[in-house]
């Protein structure tokens, strides 16, 4: 099995989180984003402790795509330096595996055994 990663970031606000999603899953970067409930976050900014309500997105993507799927992030989050954060998966359902590699092939591309 191709190695699978849990790709994991916030943003600012649910649209912005859903927009993200939207973009990684049409692109085909990811099988799956789930855009969780809303949550408080507090980190040092600039020299100074700041706290910030922020929407957490978990996305389910291969290995061989984090550079693209970090790419997209940059390129459409609206954070100035936003979190990307990639944690191997060791294991899980094979079925739900599966999927989601079949999920982030390109539209056509030929899959193997």
């Amino acid at each position: 099995m191709e190695p699978i990663l849990l790709v994991l970031t916030n943003a600012p606000d649910r649209a912005a989180a859903q927009n993200l999603a939207d973009g990684l899953v049409s692109a085909r970067l990811a099988a799956c984003v789930n855009v969780l409930a809303e949550c408080t976050s507090v980190y040092r900014w600039k020299g100074a402790i700041e706290t910030a309500s922020e929407t957490p997105m978990l996305i389910k993507t291969r290995a061989a795509l984090f550079a693209e799927v970090r790419a997209f992030i940059l390129e459409h989050h609206p954070y100035e330096i936003p979190e990307v954060i990639a944690l191997s998966v060791d294991d899980g359902s094979l079925a739900y595996l599966e999927w989601l590699v079949e999920q982030t092939q390109p539209l056509g591309a030929v899959q193997r055994p």
